[in-house]
């Protein structure tokens, strides 16, 4: 009989179930409470009654675990000297979408070497998040494979759809599902119209294919997830954080019956892809909540241990320990610094806010 289902399928091995993960790297609930309790605070931030920055900084990808932990160190250490101005949460970025082909994250090649073992990726992720938030540090991720979420959310305070999947239903479903608050990206060219669909069609019930925690195919209906926000990251047309965009931005929520939460991001299209732009970004919408725009909810940075990034792939051995193998990011002394003059820029806001 001729072949005809398979034809371009090399191989197919059977991942273990989400409860196996979740059995065998079992949160406590100290953990559990932290993150109930951090994605609480979230939601105050994007509904207004908590008037914290929420800033979301940390590397692009981990793609080191030994530099991973470092970094999430030192960030726990600043975050108890902000943690009544500036609420962080840690990049854990474990998926990346790509343009055409390139490492695609630490879940799907774990090894660095295309041998793709993504048993031991998901492993990795869960004993990563559980690290971090061993902490005191709440957790932010991208979720791109709409399987993903099933092994690692539980472990998650915020999570991101990107620009590439924000006008994808299937990440619209599994965002309507997911138990954290969450941001969806304007798309590549800038349109912000395809994010604000992206958080109504989020906010409803949805009916779709997934997979059950016992690794079963199911049919899945949600209730609708009532914390998603936008954020801005720029787009084709160059970048969208300045005063003009963000009050269009406002305008376009309210007329669509939505929370007026604005996130922005200070890296991709906003930094003109130069990591060393970010803090300006920064900076400018610190002065627009001086200024008294309450809309900006947040911004998110990318950083690192070390500047920049490297080209990869490449010999392990050859990496640069802590610094990026995806987009550039700034380095932790740079960092440090922003987040204390954000920390210092943002006393105007609370002596209004109390």
């Amino acid at each position: 009989m001729k072949q005809v289902s398979d034809i371009n399928i090399l191989k197919s091995r059977e991942l273990p179930s989400p409860d196996f993960f979740c059995n065998e790297l079992k949160r406590t609930e100290k953990q559990a409470e932290f993150v109930a309790q951090s994605r609480e605070q979230i939601h105050k931030i994007i509904f207004g009654s908590d008037h914290r920055h929420l800033l979301i900084v940390g590397p692009c990808s981990i793609h080191d675990i030994k530099s991973g932990k470092e970094y999430a160190e030192k960030l726990a250490a600043l975050s108890s000297r902000v943690a009544d101005r500036i609420m962080l949460v840690m990049r854990v970025y474990f998926e990346k979408p790509r343009t055409t082909i390139g490492w695609k994250g630490l879940i799907m090649d774990p090894h660095l070497d295309g041998t793709y073992d993504i048993p031991h990726g998901i492993k990795m992720a869960r004993e990563f998040l559980l690290n971090v938030l061993d902490l005191g540090l709440p957790t932010a991720t991208e979720f791109l494979d709409p399987i993903t979420p099933q092994y690692i959310s539980d472990l998650t305070s915020w999570a991101a759809i990107g620009a590439r999947t924000s006008e994808s239903q299937t990440h619209r479903q599994m965002a309507s599902g997911l138990s954290m608050p969450l941001g969806f990206k304007n798309n590549t060219a800038g349109n912000v119209i395809a994010a604000i669909n992206a958080i109504k069609a989020a906010c409803q019930q949805q009916t779709f294919l997934g997979i059950s925690h016992q690794g079963i195919a199911s049919a899945v209906t949600t209730r609708g997830n009532p914390n998603c926000h936008i954020v801005l990251r720029g787009g084709d047309n160059g970048p969208n954080f300045e005063k003009e965009h963000i009050e269009s931005t406002v305008a376009l929520l309210k007329k669509n019956n939505l929370p007026s939460a604005v996130m922005v991001d200070c890296s991709h299209a906003n930094s003109s892809k130069d990591h060393t732009k970010q803090g300006g970004v920064l900076k400018y919408l610190l002065d627009q909540i001086e200024n008294g725009n309450d809309s900006i909810i947040g911004s998110m940075l990318e950083s690192n241990l070390v500047a920049g990034n490297q080209s990869f792939p490449c010999p392990k051995e050859d990496l640069v320990y802590g610094q990026s193998i995806t987009d550039a990011c700034i380095d932790w002394d740079s960092t440090e610094k922003l987040i204390l003059e954000s920390y210092k820029s943002l006393e105007s806001r609370f002596a209004v806010a109390t």
